[in-house]
C-alpha cells in the first residue's frame, strides 16, 4: 500500500510538473496516469485501497478544494463581472443542465433519470482545471474574472442539481424535492455563515498563534463540511464556498498564508483525487461507445456551452470577443467527477437501469473538453485579442523623475507601464508625461480591483522605501512568479548583515548588488541619461561598449519575445542579436561623449575646411591655367591676323 500511495504522489507532482512546462491543464495528465495505473494495467485499485473510506476522504478533499478557490474571491470584482457570473450560475446552469440532460436522453439513449444526472452534473465547469488554463491563456480581466467566478459558484450549484434530481427520482415528489433542495441551502448557508465569521473574528483578534492558522482553518473548514452536510446531503460544498467568501471578503482578516497553505495542499489532493477516480474508470464501459457519444460530446461543447452564454450574458458589459472566449473555456473537473461517482452509487442501490453509464459519460465529457479546450483555448483568446503569448505589461512601484524616465523608456518601446507611488506630486508628473499613473497602495484592496494584472509581466519596486518595495513584490510573486519581481536595494545605515532578509524574503536586486535607490536617482539627477540600444549581428554587446566613452551600467535587456530581463546582483542576461539593452550613462560618460563628439564635429569640420581650402586651391589653379591658356591662343590669333593684312595690302 505505501507503494502505491507514494507513486500516486509522485505521478501526481510530475502532471503537475509536466502541466507546468507544456502550458497544459494536469488534469490532462492525471487522468492519463490514472488510467494507465487502473484500468489498463491493473496496478491500482481504489476500492481495495481505501475501503469504505475512500468516497469519505474525497469529499474532504472536494471541501479544501473548493474553500481555497473561494478565499480568492474578492467582492470588488463583482462590479465589473457580477451580471454575467449571476447570469451564468443561474439562467446558463438551467440551459446547460436542460440542454445537456435532453442531448443525453435522446442521443446517448440513457434513461431518463440517468439522463438528468448527467445534465445536473455537467452545469459545473470548476476551479481545478479553469484557473490553470487561465494562467496558460492569460486573457483579459473580464473573462479571467467571469470562469474564475463561475468556476467557483457553480460548483455547489451544480451539487445542488444533482441533489435535487436524486431526491425526485427517489420519491418521485416535486415538493420532496424542494423541501430537501431547502434543507441543503438553509443548512450550507447557516454553517457557512458562522464558520466564516466565527474563524475571521479569531484570526481578526489575534486568538489563534501564528502558525496553528492554516490548521486552525482546515479545522473550521472539516467542521463547516461535516456539519452541513449532517443537516443536508451535499449541503457541505456551499457551506465551505460561503465560508471562503466570507474569510476573503472580511475587514481586517489576512488569509494570504492560509491561502498559500491551501494552494499547495489543493495541488496534491487533485493530483491524487483524479489518479483514484480515474484509476476506477470502467474501460469495458466504452467499448460499445458509437457515433452517438461523438455527437453527444460535441453537441456538450458547440452548441450547448456557447448558447447558454450567449443567453445568460445577454445584458452583461461583456463584449462579442470575451463572449465567445467564455463560450469556449468550459472544462469539467473534480467536481463533476467527484459527484458522478457518488450519485452512481445511489442510483444503482434504487435499481435505476443503467445507473452504471453515468460515470463513464461524465468522465467522457471532462476527457473531452479539457483536451479539446486546452489545446485550442490560448490560439483563440490570441486571434480575438484577448490575450497574448508574452504579457506587455509592467509594474513600477515609485513615480520619481529617474523612476519616469525609465517608464517613458519602456513605454517607447511598447509596454504597457503602470505607475504607481503615494505622492501626489509625484504620480500628477507622472500622468503629465503621459504615464498611466495610480494614486496609492499596489498591494491595497482598492488597487486589486481596478488594476488589471491579466497582462502584467513584471513588477519593479523601485521607491524609496524598502518595506514596500518588499511587500509589493512578495504580494505580486505568487502571481507572477520569483523570476518576475525586483528590487531596487534602498541604502540604510548599519552593517548589511543587519538588513540582510531571511531567505524566503529575499528578492533579486535591480542594477546589481552595489547599486542603490540614491545613487539610480542621483545619476539621472545630475545629467546621466538611459540609452536604448537594439543588438544586430554587425552591432553586439562589445561593439557597444567599444563605442561608450566611458563607463556605463546595464539595466535591462527585451529579449526578442518583448520578455523584460533585468540584470541583477544574481544573473546577467546574455545581450544576443535581436535583444534591446536599456543601459544608464552617468553623467560623466554622457559629458565625455558629448566631448567627443565635439572634437569630432570639430575634427569633421577642420577636415571639411581643409578640404575646402584645397578645393579652392585647386580651382585657383585651374582657373590660373585656363587663363593663361587663353591669353596664349589669344595672343597666337592676334600674330596671325598682321601678317596676312601685310602681305595682301596695297603698296605704298
Amino acid at each position: 500500500m505505501q507503494l502505491i500511495l507514494a507513486a500516486i504522489v509522485v505521478f501526481g507532482a510530475l502532471s503537475h510538473w509536466l502541466a507546468w512546462r507544456l502550458k497544459l491543464p494536469a488534469i490532462l495528465f492525471l487522468l492519463i496516469i490514472g488510467i494507465v495505473l487502473g484500468p489498463v494495467t491493473g496496478l491500482v485499485d481504489p476500492d481495495a485501497l481505501f475501503g469504505d473510506a475512500l468516497f469519505g476522504l474525497v469529499s474532504l478533499s472536494v471541501a479544501i478544494i473548493l474553500f481555497e478557490g473561494s478565499l480568492t474571491l474578492r467582492g470588488a470584482e463583482l462590479r465589473e463581472v457580477g451580471p454575467a457570473v449571476w447570469g451564468l450560475v443561474t439562467v446558463g446552469a438551467a440551459i446547460t443542465g436542460l440542454s445537456v440532460a435532453a442531448a443525453a436522453y435522446w442521443v446517448i439513449g440513457l434513461e431518463g433519470s440517468v439522463a438528468a444526472m448527467v445534465g445536473a452534473i455537467c452545469t459545473v465547469t470548476g476551479p481545478t482545471v479553469v484557473v490553470p488554463m487561465l494562467r496558460a491563456i492569460r486573457p483579459t480581466s473580464g473573462v479571467s474574472r467571469t470562469l474564475r467566478w463561475e468556476g467557483i459558484v457553480i460548483d455547489p450549484v451544480g451539487a445542488m442539481l444533482a441533489v435535487l434530481v436524486f431526491e425526485f427520482v427517489r420519491s418521485h415528489d416535486v415538493g420532496a424535492a424542494a423541501a430537501v433542495i431547502g434543507a441543503l441551502v438553509l443548512s450550507g448557508l447557516a454553517c457557512g455563515l458562522i464558520a466564516g465569521f466565527v474563524l475571521g473574528a479569531l484570526l481578526r483578534r489575534h486568538l489563534v498563534p501564528w502558525y496553528l492558522r492554516s490548521v486552525m482553518a482546515l479545522a473550521f473548514v472539516f467542521a463547516a463540511f461535516a456539519g452541513a452536510n449532517a443537516f443536508a446531503h451535499e449541503a457541505g460544498l456551499l457551506a465551505v464556498t460561503v465560508m471562503g467568501v466570507i474569510l476573503a471578503n472580511m475587514k481586517g482578516v489576512d488569509v494570504d498564508d492560509i491561502l498559500d497553505f491551501k494552494e499547495s495542499l489543493t495541488l496534491l489532493l487533485v493530483a491524487v483525487l483524479f489518479i483514484t477516480l480515474a484509476a476506477r474508470l470502467d474501460i469495458a464501459a466504452y467499448s460499445e461507445a458509437n457515433w452517438r457519444l461523438a455527437v453527444f460530446l460535441a453537441l456538450v461543447i458547440f452548441v450547448i456551452r456557447p448558447i447558454a452564454v450567449f443567453v445568460s450574458t445577454a445584458f452583461s458589459s461583456l463584449t462579442l470577443e470575451e463572449k465567445v472566449l467564455v463560450s469556449w473555456v468550459s472544462p469539467r473537473g473534480i467536481v463533476a467527477a467527484v459527484v458522478a461517482a457518488l450519485f452512481a452509487l445511489e442510483l444503482e442501490h434504487l435499481g435505476i437501469e443503467g445507473a452504471g453509464q453515468l460515470v463513464p459519460v461524465v468522465f467522457a465529457v471532462i476527457i473531452a473538453t479539457v483536451l479539446v479546450q486546452s489545446a485550442t483555448a490560448g490560439p483563440l483568446a490570441r486571434w480575438l485579442g484577448l490575450s497574448t503569448t508574452v504579457p506587455r505589461g509592467v509594474i513600477i512601484l515609485g513615480a520619481s523623475a529617474a523612476n519616469r524616465l525609465l517608464a517613458r523608456k519602456l513605454q517607447d518601446r511598447g509596454f504597457e507601464v503602470l505607475v504607481a507611488d503615494t505622492d501626489w506630486a509625484d504620480v500628477r508628473s507622472a500622468r503629465m508625461d503621459g504615464l498611466n499613473a495610480y494614486f496609492g497602495r499596489i498591494v491595497s484592496d482598492h488597487a486589486e480591483g481596478v488594476i488589471d494584472h491579466g497582462n502584467v509581466g513584471c513588477l519593479l519596486g523601485m521607491s524609496s522605501r524598502r518595506d514596500k518595495n518588499l511587500i509589493a513584490c512578495l504580494q505580486f510573486r505568487p502571481e507572477l512568479g520569483a523570476d518576475n519581481v525586483f528590487v531596487l536595494d534602498v541604502r540604510e545605515s548599519g552593517g548589511a548583515s543587519r538588513h540582510e532578509l531571511v531567505g524566503n524574503l529575499q528578492v533579486p536586486r535591480l542594477f546589481g548588488e552595489d547599486f542603490h535607490k540614491d545613487d539610480w536617482d542621483e545619476a539621472i539627477a545630475s545629467g546621466g541619461e538611459i540609452r536604448v540600444t537594439r543588438m544586430t549581428d554587425a552591432f553586439g554587446y562589445r561593439e557597444f561598449r567599444a563605442s561608450v566613452a566611458g563607463e556605463f551600467r546595464p539595466l535591462l535587456g527585451i529579449d526578442p519575445k518583448g520578455r523584460i530581463v533585468p540584470f541583477t546582483d544574481r544573473s546577467r542576461p546574455t545581450i544576443r542579436s535581436g535583444w534591446t539593452m536599456l543601459s544608464l550613462l552617468p553623467v560623466e560618460t554622457v559629458q565625455a561623449e558629448q566631448a567627443r563628439r565635439r572634437a569630432e564635429e570639430e575634427a569633421r569640420a577642420e577636415e571639411a575646411e581643409r578640404a575646402e581650402e584645397a578645393a579652392r586651391a585647386e580651382a585657383k589653379a585651374r582657373a590660373e591655367e585656363a587663363a593663361r591658356s587663353q591669353d596664349a591662343t589669344d595672343a597666337g590669333q592676334s600674330d596671325g591676323g598682321d601678317g596676312a593684312a601685310g602681305r595682301t595690302g596695297p603698296a605704298p
